[in-house]
């Protein structure tokens, strides 16, 4: 038989390679979807060649997360984009995002709702895309403003003291939270766990009240190993815990919960000399933050950074949301650029200023200037509370939890901070980098902020329309760009990959130009070497 013409051969091994480009170019597109809770999207056409996916949020609620029709990617504009990404230029990576698993949102998982509906609600929250893939958790150590009644883990009758820490125990949180943190975990076995104590026990204090009062001098060394045995208990429970405070909001002692003040000389010398050095040799490894507290006083975690002993055990500092600006965020990271920065509370609520939903707020101001000032890590507080805004022991009686559990039926409400969460946890991988972005949010009302996800180099683009009518925004990424009306009030993620080939494809991209200038393989082995 005789043997194919060249030109016949080539001819085939083109149309073969045209055929693995086209079903690679449908492979490389970006895979997510919207998390299967929210509205479901009307089909979208998937474009040929780069293009824009998009999922949008409105504050009146019309759209929760829905996925828009993707938009062509086009070569560059000769004008300037109002939003111009250079992926070349990386900040942080990224920890992630979650919530805290209060006393009191244990309790409405374990006991208001069933094993089915349980179950649902949380792979739904920790499962990977479509679910919201939070990987960041907060716990109490003892009892907070959102628990059933107040407690710590040593607690005698008072008049006594524990130093030997004898009757040290978690027997308060086997019902709930160890459960709950155990059914997670199963889940998102890579969750990150952040835990804060409220109050050290009675008997350190100088009040003898979990309410209010200071930690007395002499036991500082107690209550570093009353903290490290809380770390010991949970290890065994099979909880690591990432990262520790030593107190939450120092600057603040409550009236109506537990709570204590902890002055930033006091918090240096318990890190300094008593917690860090005792850690130091502890694994797993637990890195300890600084602060806990609001952003009005950036001078507290400044004056324990500067302190010697100190700073070379920690890893960085935790803000609060309720009192000051971000820009403090950015302020402390310039004089300890090597501190890691994480948003560790902040709580929406039935209050005046929420009368409009809380979406704009959470997703611009916490999310959006939050990641934007450092923050690797934003941890709401509660993940759920009954419709009554609990069950909690004084302190707030209007906040919200990311969703709200019918303590009757055991349904689940979902709240605009769960779509703010979600418009980014959804999309912005652990592990993905911060790129450089116009910031727009002066000039324009929009405010961006954009990542690289380190596995599969998709870019991520969150913006927020903050103002009351459509904006019209244009985007560049090196070489491409595109334009996007954003409508009033919103928040949009747009997500790309305009990144380089995977190996798969280098072959076949090879394999076309060889075939293209007549180089079949069996021609390119004779051809003589650049």
């Amino acid at each position: 038989m005789d043997e194919p013409r060249p030109e016949s051969r080539r001819l085939a091994a083109a149309f073969i390679a045209l055929l693995i480009l086209l079903t690679l170019a449908v492979l490389y597109a970006p895979r997510f979807e919207h998390p299967r809770t929210g509205p479901r999207a009307t089909v979208t056409r998937r474009l040929l060649g780069p293009s824009v996916q998009i999922w949008l949020s409105t504050e009146d609620r019309r759209l929760k997360l829905v996925r828009q029709p993707d938009i062509r990617m086009s070569g560059s504009s000769p004008q300037p984009a109002d939003v111009v990404i250079d992926v070349q230029k990386k900040l942080q990576t990224m920890d992630g995002f979650g919530a805290a698993l209060t006393d009191s949102s244990a309790w409405l998982l374990q006991n208001k709702m069933s094993a089915l509906q349980r179950g649902a609600i949380l792979h739904e929250l920790y499962g990977p895309p479509p679910g919201l893939n939070l990987n960041m958790m907060r716990l109490t150590i003892g009892a907070s403003d959102f628990s059933l009644k107040p407690y710590t883990l040593d607690d005698v009758a008072q008049g006594q003291t524990d130093e030997p820490l004898a009757h040290f125990n978690v027997t308060p949180n086997l019902a709930d939270v160890i459960p709950m943190m155990q059914e997670i975990l199963a889940i998102h076995p890579t969750l990150l766990t952040i835990a804060s104590p409220w109050s050290a026990p009675a008997w350190m204090k100088d009040s003898e009240n979990l309410i209010g009062g200071s930690l007395l001098t002499q036991y500082e060394s107690n209550y570093a190993d009353y903290l490290i045995k809380y770390l010991d208990a949970y290890q065994g429970y099979g909880i690591p815990i990432y990262a520790l405070t030593v107190q939450n909001e120092p600057n603040f002692s409550p009236i109506t919960y537990p709570g204590m003040e902890m002055g930033a000389d006091q918090r240096a010398r318990l890190v300094g000399q008593y917690l860090g050095p005792k850690l130091a040799a502890h694994k797993p490894k637990t890195r300890i933050l600084e602060w806990d507290h609001n952003w009005n006083h950036p001078e507290q975690p400044l004056a324990v950074l500067a302190d010697p002993d100190a700073t070379r055990y920690v890893d960085g500092v935790a803000w609060h949301c309720y009192e000051g600006s971000q820009v403090a965020q950015g302020r402390v990271h310039r004089a300890f650029p090597q501190k890691d920065t994480y948003i560790t509370e902040c709580s929406g609520g039935d209050w005046a200023s929420s009368a409009n939903g809380e979406l704009i707020w959470f997703s611009r101001n916490l999310l959006v200037t939050g990641i934007r000032h450092w923050a690797r890590g934003v941890v709401y507080w509660n993940l759920a509370l009954d419709e009554d805004h609990g069950p909690h022991f004084g302190g707030c009686a209007a906040c919200k939890g990311v969703i709200t559990i019918d303590s009757k039926t055991g349904t689940v409400s979902r709240n605009d901070e769960y779509y703010a969460l979600a418009h980014f946890s959804s999309f912005v991988l652990p592990g993905a980098v911060r790129v450089t972005s116009t910031d727009t949010d002066a000039d324009k009302g929009i405010a961006n902020v954009a990542f690289q996800n380190a596995s599969e180099g998709s870019v991520v683009l969150v913006m927020v329309n903050s103002n009351k009518e459509a904006r019209s925004v244009s985007v560049s990424e090196g070489p491409t760009h595109f334009e996007y009306a954003m409508p009033p009030r919103s928040v949009a993620t747009l997500v790309w990959n305009t990144g380089q080939p995977g190996a798969l494809m280098r072959r076949a991209l090879s394999w076309l130009n060889r075939t293209a200038t007549g180089l079949t393989p069996a021609h390119h082995e004779a051809q003589p070497q650049n």
